[in-house]
């Protein structure tokens, strides 16, 4: 017996352990993937027979405001033709094959995931942006696959037909992930990514001299991931196209991988568009202001 308790008392201590790891870890992606929403919507489509949150197209001609994606020659973009008739777009393929087609928009390197796709973008199109530019991922939809996309059902189409516009010109910049998890909980602003030695290296010659000085390195860098935002015409020309162009060739030039160095943008965009080294708004006048969903 005393040998049976002295086994038993050690190993419900590792099952306890696991359980509440496994539950830590459950509600983690809990949170981050927004489930209860997801699935109280889901079954409302399934049962109503229609897809909320989901606003008919807009019909009529193009207005001025412009989707921007990079994307793999393998993945289908055509969705964003289809649903988004009132936005112009700029979708460029990062790995063309040896001959690509005249029409297909390519990048200098495939390098630093979206980032060197938006940052081309704003560099041939410095002296013609037009009002509104949303900066989004290639995937349209889905609980896995696109997670990151702060709707109810995970939908890019349903996120930017539901974008307001005009909140995105007073603002300048708006991060379309309301979410804080993960980019702005507290744990996540001591950045990884965004050491003092990159922002250095980042900011090195930008025209905002004091973010290469090192007393205005932040403690903190935090934003919602994961690179998807929009921006107003002039909030980007609030800077010369030479610092795109730096920013680009940081890109080019640095030894660290094509995820790694992507992982940096992803948390310095809010600060290449004039935001705080912090820029987490509290998620529910977030949500009010970016979607209308107060």
């Amino acid at each position: 017996m005393r040998w049976t308790l002295r086994f038993a008392l050690p190993a419900l201590l590792i099952v306890i352990t696991l359980f509440v790891i496994l539950y830590i870890k459950f509600a983690q992606i809990w949170d981050q993937y927004d489930a209860p929403a997801y699935a109280w919507v889901s079954l409302q489509n399934t049962f109503r027979g229609s897809k909320l949150y989901s606003p008919p197209p807009v019909a009529g001609k193009v207005e001025d405001k412009v989707v921007v994606m990079a994307k793999v020659e393998s993945e289908h973009t055509d969705w964003v033709a289809e649903n988004l008739p009132d936005w112009q777009h700029a979708i460029y393929t990062v790995d063309p094959s040896v001959n690509p087609s005249n029409t297909t928009l390519t990048t200098p390197q495939n390098k630093g995931h979206e980032s060197m796709a938006y940052l081309t973008y704003i560099i041939d199109h410095y002296t013609s942006l037009p009002a509104t530019i949303a900066f989004i991922h290639p995937h349209r939809r889905g609980f896995m696959d696109a997670w990151h996309t702060d709707t109810p059902l995970h939908d890019n189409v349903d996120g930017l037909r539901t974008l307001r516009l005009e909140h995105v010109q007073q603002n300048g910049y708006v991060n379309l992930r309301c979410n804080w998890n993960p980019g702005c909980k507290k744990a996540d602003r001591k950045n990884k990514h965004v050491t003092a030695k990159v922002w250095q290296e980042f900011f090195k010659g930008a025209s905002k001299a004091s973010f290469s000085q090192p007393e205005y390195v932040p403690g903190e860098v935090g934003a919602a991931c994961c690179a998807q935002f929009a921006v107003s015409r002039e909030r980007v020309l609030e800077r010369p196209l030479s610092d795109y162009e730096g920013f680009r060739q940081w890109v080019l030039d640095t030894n660290m991988s094509d995820a790694k160095s992507g992982r940096v943008l992803e948390f310095l965009w809010h600060v290449i568009f004039g935001m705080d080294a912090v820029y987490c708004p509290e998620e529910s006048s977030c949500y009010c202001n970016v979607y209308g969903r107060c």
